[in-house]
């Protein structure tokens, strides 16, 4: 959708007003059933667009894509606007600064408009978590879109937006695409800036695209990539050792013992894809079961350092130096208060999870412990990418499951990210395409070595001519 308005663009065909009022009126008409925005924006999207059209009237657009409206999950801050992280502990909460994405966008033109709804602080696999409303999948609204990016996923694939930023974490970008039958890339870690991405897991958090087409996943991500000054984490752009291969010559991996847990549609999906690949992709390739033997601890080992790293990271929101302040002379009763009121759930379970871990005495037998074995698990994608250029997995061993189903079972619920943990916490690129399927969305995953995005998206593409992503047909 990018490239198709860009080129309308250009062919003076539409102007930047004409877009976003195409997509402002199916917003209205249908986001009051699917709940994909917390806020619009549209004061601020209707400005930039009229001065988008003014610089193409002019011939000084400031790319191919000026004016084209892109949506923004409500943890990526952007000045002078609204960020809540659909947390009430940030309600109301301007910020005075733009996260690095959103400058590369805006330097590019593109209208980033909308705060999408997403699970409070990203903590969530459904989108249900969210202090202000529940987000529904487009193409079922019964159920979830997925979480934490739901509320970006549900809009690309609603056509709200033709594309949308969102933040992934152990799989908050690959799971809602995968439910909501579109694409969603997660970058190798320290490709995209995290400054202005309000932080879950510092060591985890990544910045990434959905799409409705891979095409467009590359474009965005191109757009967002880079090394900042501002992040230290980043990598400079010379330490990159871009893979490329033929793609007909890919070597592609896959874990057996991992698919026996999985729905009967996703393993019906997966084994249509591998016949795909061996008939039509990958002819002079191969195609064969490899071995993840720490896989297995990937939930365990990611909800140990995720919670500990988000119990530090929330520590500054403590009722004094922004935030919800509960009214209180008395310091001790406003710290608990303002946290007590403010946060929801499941972010106090996750903060309380990752305290005790990290606390004196359980240090050692917990945290120091996962970090052993998040080593073993980065070892074994290491050893597995000696014999294989790229691995394929299911994105989720579900389809998108009813809302209210898996709320009351945070165990079940933490289960759906058992296939997109390992890249995280190995720092892999993964991208989630859409699987082969007669009925509801499934999302199959490609995992790829460091700096693999191309060789991913490649795959992508030459995939997407057998079957691609669909907006959901609402009315």
């Amino acid at each position: 959708m990018l490239s198709f308005w860009s080129q309308k663009l250009k062919k003076k065909e539409t102007s930047p007003e004409e877009i976003l009022d195409e997509y402002l009126t199916k917003i209205k008409k249908f986001d009051e059933k699917i709940g994909a925005f917390i806020e619009v924006e549209e004061e601020d999207a209707r400005n930039w667009a009229k001065e988008a059209k003014k610089r193409w009237e002019k011939g000084q657009n400031l790319s191919d894509y000026d004016g084209i409206p892109i949506g923004i999950k409500d943890n990526i801050v952007t000045q002078g606007r609204k960020v809540s992280c659909a947390s009430k502990i940030l309600e109301g909460y301007i910020s005075p600064f733009s996260a690095t994405v959103i400058e590369r966008l805006q330097a590019l033109g593109f209208n980033t408009m909308g705060r999408l709804n997403m699970d409070e602080f990203a903590m969530g696999s459904s989108t249900e978590n969210s202090a202000y409303k529940i987000t529904r999948n487009p193409h079922d609204l019964s159920r979830s879109p997925g979480g934490s990016s739901g509320g970006s996923a549900a809009a690309v694939a609603a056509g709200f937006v033709p594309a949308a930023l969102g933040s992934d974490t152990g799989g908050s970008i690959r799971q809602p695409a995968s439910f909501c039958g579109i694409y969603g890339l997660k970058p190798t870690y320290g490709t995209v800036s995290r400054y202005g991405l309000v932080a879950f897991a510092s060591s985890l958090d990544q910045i990434g695209p959905l799409t409705l087409t891979a095409s467009d996943a590359r474009l965005l991500y191109e757009c967002i990539k880079g090394h900042d000054p501002r992040d230290s984490t980043t990598i400079p752009a010379s330490k990159y050792r871009v893979v490329q291969k033929p793609i007909e010559e890919l070597r592609i991996g896959y874990s057996e013992e991992l698919l026996d847990g999985c729905q009967s549609e996703v393993k019906k999906s997966f084994e249509e894809l591998t016949r795909i690949l061996r008939k039509e992709v990958i002819k002079s390739g191969d195609l064969f079961p490899i071995h993840l033997p720490h896989q297995k601890y990937g939930i365990a080992v990611y909800y140990i350092t995720a919670t500990s790293e988000a119990s530090a990271n929330l520590a500054r929101f403590d009722g004094i130096r922004y935030g919800y302040r509960y009214p209180s002379n008395n310091l001790l009763e406003l710290y608990e208060k303002s946290r007590t009121i403010g946060f929801g759930t499941e972010v106090k379970r996750r903060i309380l999870l990752g305290t005790f871990a990290l606390s004196s005495g359980y240090y050692d037998a917990y945290y120091a412990q996962a970090q052993k074995v998040r080593r073993l698990i980065r070892q074994d994608y290491l050893n597995a990418f000696q014999e294989v250029d790229l691995i394929l997995l299911p994105t989720s061993p579900t389809v998108a499951f009813l809302l209210g189903e898996k709320t009351h079972d945070p165990v079940q619920m933490y289960l759906s990210d058992i296939f997109t943990v390992g890249a995280s916490l190995a720092g892999i690129p993964a991208l989630s395409i859409p699987g082969p399927t007669q009925g509801l969305p499934i999302g199959m995953q490609l995992q790829g070595p460091y700096f693999s995005e191309n060789l991913l998206l490649d795959l992508a593409q030459k995939l997407e001519t057998a079957y691609g992503a669909k907006m959901a047909k609402l009315g």
